[in-house]
């Protein structure tokens, strides 16, 4: 696995996301209130909506198409639904956020 180099972090939305692409994937950079940086695929385990444009809240996302919120930590939709996206590790060094693929 490698890190790669995807964004600044300051053109991530405070409390918000974006999507990015890397290694082929489109993923969900996301800055939560507390500063950090979390990233999971780009895609709600329901109807493949892009979590990216969803609602934050905390270190949940409601995917914007039916509503499902998804834990950013774990990659798991919260009850009563089921299903996960993956989830990236991610790094801020200098303002740069990086991704381990």
């Amino acid at each position: 696995m490698k890190w790669l180099k995807v964004c600044r972090k300051d053109e991530i939305p405070e409390r918000g996301g974006r999507a990015v692409l890397a290694g082929g994937s489109r993923i969900a950079v996301f800055r939560l209130s507390d500063g950090r940086v979390v990233a999971v695929e780009d895609r709600c385990p329901h109807k493949e909506g892009p979590l990216s444009d969803g609602l934050l809240t905390g270190a949940t996302v409601i995917c914007p198409m039916h509503h499902w919120k998804i834990d950013l930590e774990s990659g798991n939709a919260l009850p009563p639904d089921c299903g996960c996206v993956k989830t990236y590790e991610t790094k801020v060094d200098d303002g740069i956020v990086w991704l381990r693929l």
